[in-house]
């Protein structure tokens, strides 16, 4: 549906006698008939790929498969760049606002169901993955894999930390601090669940911090981070006081619903590095956005 592979699903023990009882049980925020609704339109698979009826049996162990569908997705108009593309890798500048895969309530209106529907036609776009995270409301490079037989390699760079991440961000002035900075924190998962928090303990976390210009209210920032903890910039520079402007998210929550989009987060991931595993090559992609910052601004 819309290009995109469905979603899979094991079915667990438990006392349910139908997949759709399994269905309803472990995804209570769809009601049933939403889920009956599906089953009829086809939108429910056995490990064959075929449909399934409402009244299939809950067999332990069994994969299913099903399309995940939001009804009142609305159209964003913010729209992505694509920087680079080979037989391996798309190199993409994301906008603000727009999510890189399907969460919540977007399902069509994300970065991979756009690059998928994109090409389409020029290759089997279901094969397109993600290499690494990037927020929602931040914006710059991101990397995607493309080729199945490669992707491994591709994968590893992250997972190792040889990336070469460079990141941007508006954020009140920080005149006591030395720098640049070494921040080392530990970051576990906060309350509610999509938060993150920093606490006391052995650090998990590591990003260096420089200042790259200067006005009287906020200072640009240049991060680059070692770790690629969840929020792990918008966190550590909350926790040192100085917040990346127009963070709806730390150091406080604020319902910010719907998004302003005059107002986006000042963070821009700004440059990916690395050697490429496949021929040595240095290979390096950079954003053309920018964050807006104050005419009074002065070099440091």
């Amino acid at each position: 549906m819309h290009g995109l592979a469905a979603s899979r699903f094991q079915l667990q023990p438990g006392p349910w006698a139908t997949v759709l009882d399994a269905l309803c049980a472990h995804f209570p925020a769809i009601g049933r008939e939403t889920w009956r609704d599906r089953f009829a339109r086809g939108r429910v698979l056995d490990n064959s790929g075929s449909p399934l009826g409402e009244h299939a049996s809950h067999k332990v162990g069994a994969e299913i498969y099903y399309y995940r569908e939001v009804q009142t997705e609305l159209p964003l108009q913010a729209q992505e760049t694509i920087i680079h593309i080979d037989e391996h890798l798309i190199v993409v500048d994301k906008p603000h606002f727009l999510p890189v895969i399907p969460s919540g309530g977007y399902v069509t209106e994300t970065l991979l169901a756009r690059l998928v529907r994109r090409f389409a036609g020029s290759f089997d776009s279901r094969w397109i993955v993600p290499l690494h995270r990037l927020d929602r409301l931040t914006a710059g490079v991101m990397l995607f894999s493309s080729n199945p037989a490669t992707r491994a390699q591709y994968q590893a760079l992250f997972r190792t930390h040889v990336v070469e991440k460079r990141y941007e961000a508006i954020a009140p002035p920080l005149p006591l601090a030395s720098f640049p900075l070494e921040c080392r924190s530990r970051l576990v998962r906060g309350d509610p669940f999509f938060l993150t928090r920093q606490v006391d303990g052995e650090p998990n976390a590591f990003t260096r911090i420089d200042v790259l210009e200067r006005s009287e209210d906020a200072w640009r920032y240049g991060l680059a981070p070692v770790t690629g903890r969840k929020h792990q910039l918008r966190v550590q520079m909350a926790a040192l006081g100085a917040p990346i402007q127009n963070d709806p998210l730390y150091p406080q929550l604020v319902d910010q619903t719907p998004d302003d989009l005059e107002r986006p987060l000042k963070l821009l991931a700004r440059s990916l590095a690395f050697v490429d595993p496949l021929d040595g090559s240095t290979r390096t992609f950079g954003s053309g956005l920018t964050l807006a910052f104050p005419n009074s601004a002065n070099r440091p």
